[in-house]
């Protein structure tokens, strides 16, 4: 009797196990979505201090992870981008939506259009 115990908990283990694997796969599959910002700054010291740490605190609290931002963007092939560009990943295009449609970022970007100028889009990744 014991025996059939220990077969019948194992099978839960081990269904439990690939279930846990199986949602995993599922989870990597979908490929992130990037979006890319353009800012062209009129007041740095300004944007610096007033928008950004909004800005990037909206993200984080979205879900959203900052993967670059700065001034140090360099042509490889034709005219640069704007002076400034920030880089975000996210689990999905509703996310980034939703992060552009939030009451934090909206009043962040009410302080960011005091001070620059934004151009921005998203892209799909690729599965990995």
């Amino acid at each position: 009797m014991k025996t059939g115990y220990t077969v019948a908990i194992s099978l839960i283990a081990g269904f439990g196990l690939g279930a846990g694997v199986i949602h995993g796969l599922h989870a990597q599959g979908k490929p992130p979505v990037y979006t890319v910002t353009e800012i062209q700054v009129t007041n740095l010291e300004a944007y610096t201090k007033e928008y950004a740490p909004l800005a990037q605190a909206s993200i984080k609290n979205s879900g959203g992870k900052l993967l670059a931002a700065g001034q140090k963007v360099t042509a490889l092939e034709g005219a640069a981008p704007a002076p400034r560009v920030a880089i975000q990943v996210w689990d999905s295009l509703e996310k980034a939506q939703a992060w552009r449609n939030s009451a934090d970022y909206k009043k962040a970007r009410e302080i960011g259009d005091k001070y620059a100028k934004f151009r921005a889009f998203a892209i799909e990744g690729l599965p990995q």
